[in-house]
């Protein structure tokens, strides 16, 4: 089991107590959000879908809205959200837990634009029937989920389960579909 690791203000790497990929949960700084989870079976095997999930330069491919990732170093990530009428939003993301083909969770650093927290997880499905796939993030919910719905006119909800969707249809057939 590996440790969680979270950093200082001063940006300083802190290693905490050794928590299992099953029970990692993180949240916004101060514990302040809503949380959103869902759900997805996809016919492949958990390190398929990892290994494609922590390429996070991958992920515009699968999420509709975002322009662009740029991997800094192995853990920090630079986000691009496309926004009507040219503007752009943007954070800065690091990876404070992360377990090999199981698990990926991540928390925006302060400062970003928006401010989330998240975590992927990859199960192997019931019964060998692919990996169970669940994406929960945690978002401010003042500042998130008014600019998802007001921007996009869909919730959080409703966005993660269409990034999934596509993550399923382009892990399974190779192709995404434009959203309904």
């Amino acid at each position: 089991m590996k440790p969680r690791h979270s950093t200082t203000e001063e940006g300083t790497s802190l290693v905490h107590e050794h928590v299992p990929a099953r029970r990692s949960r993180p949240s916004v700084h101060g514990n302040k959000g809503t949380r959103v989870e869902k759900v997805v079976t996809i016919n492949r095997r958990p390190e398929e879908l990892f290994s494609f999930w922590r390429n996070f330069e991958n992920l515009p491919r699968v999420m509709e809205h975002i322009e662009s990732v740029e991997c800094q170093d192995r853990r920090r990530s630079h986000w691009r959200l496309r926004w009507p009428k040219n503007k752009v939003v943007e954070w800065d993301a690091e990876i404070i837990n992360e377990h090999p083909n199981e698990l990926i969770a991540w928390r925006t650093l302060e400062g970003s634009d928006v401010q989330h927290a998240g975590s992927i997880r990859f199960t192997p499905a019931p019964g060998a029937r692919g990996t169970e796939v669940k994406l929960a993030v945690e978002y401010e919910t003042s500042k998130f989920a008014n600019f998802l719905a007001k921007v996009f006119r869909r919730s959080p909800e409703q966005q993660i389960e269409e990034d999934l969707r596509r993550f399923k249809q382009l892990m399974e057939g190779g192709e995404t579909t434009a959203a309904q």
